[in-house]
């Protein structure tokens, strides 16, 4: 399982490919607002021989300008520039510097299952809160990722999070069997990264997470 980052125009042939590889297409949606150029996410899934989903899915990306070539490695990683510590302890994890950006996952404290499968490690699978600051200078970040939710959990983590600036910009399922039910909530802002942290605590702090 996983999700395909598209272009409007390549949403078409690559549903194509995926469909002809046998995959089952669960979500087709945008994550962010504004974005130029507009990008849509085609979330996927499939069970079966490894090998010929990986067929399927090279198949299906050839029909975008997804870049399949290995990326070349930076030749240092970008600083990030902002006080880890502090955001660790405001969120309530350890978080990982990637390409410049410093993220999180909090995982749900309950076990999601699909077709009677428990689904995991969550983080690896997208079960996972995910969370990203990328620094914008003089102590600011942008933030977003994706809340994972229950359905009792929507409004009031929506309400969290525009309690204190931050903005939701998508909220939509990702798969189709999965129990509990989960909605996940994407989310924007660019600010003061402690006071952004903050905003975040208090969403989670609305939602049943497994303590870090």
């Amino acid at each position: 399982m996983g999700d395909l980052v598209l272009l409007e125009t390549e949403i078409k042939p690559v549903m194509t490919r995926l469909v002809e590889g046998g995959l089952d297409i669960t979500a087709v949606h945008n994550h962010l607002l504004r974005a130029n150029p507009a990008t849509f996410y085609m979330h996927v899934g499939g069970h079966g021989d490894p090998a010929k989903m990986a067929v399927a899915i090279r198949t299906a990306l050839s029909e975008s300008k997804t870049p399949l070539a290995p990326p070349t490695p930076p030749a240092a990683a970008p600083a990030i520039g902002l006080d880890t510590v502090q955001l660790d302890q405001i969120i309530g994890g350890k978080g990982q510097a990637n390409g410049g950006v410093y993220q999180f996952a909090v995982v749900r404290r309950d076990a999601v299952t699909e077709n009677a499968m428990t689904l995991a490690p969550a983080g690896p699978l997208g079960l996972a809160t995910g969370i990203g600051f990328q620094p914008t200078g003089n102590g600011k970040a942008a933030i977003t990722g994706d809340f994972v939710l229950t359905a009792d959990e929507v409004n009031p983590v929506i309400r969290a999070l525009r309690d204190n600036g931050i903005e939701v910009t998508a909220l939509h399922s990702h798969m189709l069997d999965e129990q509990p039910r989960l909605y996940f909530m994407h989310f924007w802002a660019n600010d003061d990264a402690i006071k952004l942290a903050k905003g975040l605590r208090a969403a989670l702090d609305k939602m049943a997470n497994a303590k870090s």
